[in-house]
């Protein structure tokens, strides 16, 4: 549990957008949902295998405070955990995560959130339904460490345009009447953006900073997404475009 653990703050909490998600976890299957604090962005991750001690719909809130215990030296090695539950009108649920180092001379408790509550804090957006993404693409290495260049050539910039320019995927950055840049993302692709649609440069930075491999889709609805597989999870952010 306490790699899944690790996974789950590395792609939520540290990439500066969610302190709160909801984890829906069977025998089957364990989920995740989230929203970023300021609708940025929303998450839906699924692990490959299921997490046995994450059974049940609950919150894990206060994202920073597990992040901090899960780093503390004396949890590195052999540490103990194990889940605490309770039990209403016959039903047992998980309440949180005890933390004890391998002496058993040094605790801590993180405290989940009801289902109830974690539902009525995290009300998911509704985005209209994608039938198909316009464009779909597997970005390089190179293609990422790129936007990366054009992020600190226009530092000052928030948002950035994505367009197609006959096989190519294009990224603009600023105006071109002032400063600005521009650079092709990715080429060879087969669909088209009838529109250019703004999109928020720190939240697709975010995400392309996390290890593992990516898939990028635009919509010209709107919408765009990002997969990243962590070799435990695929982490799904849906982004909406902004309004210009």
């Amino acid at each position: 549990m306490k790699d899944a653990l690790h996974d789950i703050v590395q792609y939520t909490h540290k990439l500066g957008l969610f302190n709160l998600i909801k984890i829906i976890g069977s025998d089957s299957n364990t989920l995740i949902n989230g929203l970023a604090e300021d609708s940025t962005a929303v998450l839906d991750a699924k692990f490959h295998n299921p997490i046995p001690e994450l059974v049940g719909t609950f919150g894990m809130p206060n994202l920073n405070k597990l992040s901090i215990i899960l780093d503390i030296q004396e949890y590195k090695e052999d540490a103990k955990l194990s889940l605490a539950h309770k039990t209403e009108n016959d039903v047992t649920y998980p309440t949180g995560i005890n933390f004890e180092n391998k002496a058993g001379d040094f605790k801590n408790h993180y405290r989940f959130m009801s289902g109830n509550v974690v539902a009525e804090k995290l009300k998911t957006v509704k985005f209209r339904g994608v039938s198909s993404w316009d464009i779909e693409v597997t970005p390089s290495v190179l293609s990422i460490q790129r936007f990366k260049f054009q992020r600190q050539a226009n530092s000052e910039e928030t948002r950035f345009v994505a367009s197609t320019n006959g096989n190519k995927l294009e990224f603009y950055f600023g105006d071109k009447s002032n400063h600005g840049g521009d650079f092709v993302f990715h080429q060879g692709i087969t669909g088209k953006l009838v529109s250019s649609k703004v999109w928020p440069i720190s939240v697709f930075e975010s995400i392309f900073n996390l290890p593992g491999d990516k898939i990028v889709r635009f919509s010209d609805q709107g919408i765009s997404q990002i997969a990243v597989d962590s070799g435990l999870a695929l982490y799904t952010y849906t982004i909406p475009a902004l309004s210009k």
